[in-house]
């Protein structure tokens, strides 16, 4: 699980995760959610935390709710 960390927040998503289980390569869900490759890369690293509107796009795309992708926890 990837994770990027903000004043005292950790924003974590399995936008990883749920690309493998759906055998789609990063080039595949970029295309799906219009972003580049790049953006799904970093993503799934957890060096960017995607707007809300992209984690919306993600979610909806692999037929989840938003929280099954995506959370925070506090530091």
């Amino acid at each position: 699980m990837a994770s990027k960390q903000n004043s005292g927040l950790t924003i974590t998503n399995k936008v990883y995760e749920y690309r493998v289980l759906n055998h789609l390569s990063q080039t595949a869900l970029a295309k799906a959610v219009g972003v580049s490759k790049q953006t799904i890369l970093v993503m799934e690293k957890g060096n960017y935390s995607p707007t809300l509107k992209l984690a919306f796009e993600i979610a909806i795309f692999f037929n989840v709710d938003i929280t099954d992708i995506f959370g925070y926890k506090e530091n």
